[in-house]
């Protein structure tokens, strides 16, 4: 199965929440996950999440 985002993509939960960064692809029995990094304030945070949950993070306008 192909994987809708690479590690390096910017991303963010459907729900909203902060832009995260792909650092790793996880294929589990077809399953497709990744680890997504993200700051919370100096903290650097780091979460597994499946492919469903993940939408392309579009920036606000700044309009």
């Amino acid at each position: 199965m192909a994987s809708k985002f690479s590690p390096g993509d910017i991303v963010q939960l459907k729900s909203g929440g902060p832009a995260m960064t792909v650092s790793k692809v996880n294929d589990s029995m077809g399953s497709q996950t990744y680890t997504c990094e993200w700051f919370k304030g100096a903290s650097n945070e780091r979460a597994v999440f499946q492919e469903d949950t993940l939408k392309e993070y579009v920036a606000p306008s700044t309009s």
